[in-house]
């Protein structure tokens, strides 16, 4: 799958799987993938199903938060966006959502690039599929953090 920052296609295959698995629209009518990229007060991560996998979408929130820009998330190992003491709860979540679709009201530990930690808070993880019921990877979506 090819991501852009502010790709129709991308926007609509992220919007379409969230709604599908959690009943309920990923933003309100009228905001578009410039605002979701750009403007967004939550942050939303995606990464492809390769067998370890690889960031290919961070919102500037997301980008905030973790410290990377665009061009090193993208090519970051989602793996790596959590220390290894916390890599297998992280796991159990990831196999969760492939199992069950989406999860909510996730909390986990991450760390940032500059090795701050930092509590994701509110979040929610669901399967990208598209209309043909092709799986493009998973994506996250937490609406507050807390510094440790």
């Amino acid at each position: 799958m090819t991501v852009t920052r502010q790709g129709a296609d991308f926007f609509a295959l992220l919007t379409t799987s969230y709604a599908r698995a959690v009943g309920r629209p990923l933003v309100a009518e009228g905001q578009d993938a410039a605002w979701l990229y750009n403007d967004a007060p939550f942050a939303v991560l995606l990464h492809n199903t390769a067998t370890d996998p690889v960031f290919v979408y961070a919102n500037r929130t997301a980008q905030a938060r973790f410290e990377y820009g665009w061009d090193e998330f993208v090519t970051l190992p989602s793996r790596l966006s959590a220390e290894a003491p916390n890599r297998e709860e992280r796991q159990r979540l990831l196999d969760a959502v492939t199992r069950d679709g989406f999860i909510s009201d996730y909390r986990g530990m991450r760390i940032a690039k500059s090795g701050r930690r930092f509590w994701i808070e509110g979040g929610t993880v669901w399967q990208l599929i598209d209309d043909a019921g092709r799986p493009g990877g998973q994506a996250a979506l937490f609406t507050s953090w807390t510094d440790v």
